[in-house]
């Protein structure tokens, strides 16, 4: 099976951040890290994209941070959930979960409207064909 990479959708990256931040603290790159192994390396997020939302959510007061050491004994800066970010966590999960329920609704219906799309049709040329002389 060919491997696929998807392209994050907007909004779901800050909902990646803050839900990978709602267990540890993290710089930068073990925030990327973490992300990629939480969804099975679906998601991978370059710093280009990575830095500039983390300034974006600091400056927003969601998270906070301060510098450290990292684990290669570099200096690297460190990010946590504030307590607003923690109330943003809930408000993006809520509409992920929405989201997301609304989304396999719609294909659960599709795929019944099709079902049953197929099956009228089916029933109607049936009923048009000539009987076998």
């Amino acid at each position: 099976m060919a491997n696929h990479k998807a392209d994050l959708l907007q909004g779901t990256l800050d909902l990646l951040i803050l839900k990978t931040l709602a267990v540890q603290e993290l710089h930068g790159l073990g925030i990327s890290n973490r992300i990629a192994q939480i969804t099975n390396g679906t998601f991978q997020v370059k710093p280009g994209s990575l830095f500039p939302a983390l300034h974006r959510m600091e400056e927003a007061g969601w998270l906070k941070a301060s510098w450290g050491e990292s684990e290669n004994n570099r200096r690297a800066k460190y990010y946590r959930l504030t307590k607003a970010g923690e109330r943003q966590l809930q408000i993006e999960t809520a509409d992920w979960q929405r989201i997301s329920l609304a989304i396999a609704s719609a294909f659960i219906i599709a795929r019944a409207l099709l079902t049953v799309s197929s099956y009228s049709r089916c029933g109607s040329e049936s009923a048009t064909m000539p009987a076998p002389a």
